[in-house]
C-alpha cells in the first residue's frame, strides 16, 4: 500500500544511511523497523546467554588415565 509521510530531514537522512548499510532498500529498513516497534514487548526476544557455573575444587588425582586398573581402583574409592 502506497502512502505519503513528512518526515524530519535528519531522520530521513540517518534512516537512507542506515539502510545503505544494512545492503536493503530505504522501504524494507522502515517496514522492519516500524514493525519492531510496533510488536508487543513480550514478543521481542533478548539475546542469548549462556552463563557457566564455576565450581572449584581439588586438583584432579594423579592418576595414568591409560591405566584402566588405577582408574577403577580410583572410582571405586569414592
Amino acid at each position: 500500500m502506497k502512502t505519503t509521510l513528512d518526515l524530519d530531514d535528519e531522520v530521513l537522512k540517518l534512516s537512507k544511511k542506515r539502510a545503505a548499510a544494512q545492503g536493503v532498500s530505504l522501504r524494507a529498513y522502515v517496514e522492519d523497523t516500524l514493525r519492531a516497534r510496533l510488536l508487543p514487548r513480550a514478543d521481542r526476544q533478548r539475546p542469548f546467554k549462556l552463563k557457566l557455573p564455576t565450581i572449584k575444587g581439588e586438583s584432579p588425582p594423579a592418576v595414568d588415565i591409560a591405566d584402566r586398573d588405577a582408574l577403577y581402583d580410583l572410582m571405586e574409592r569414592k
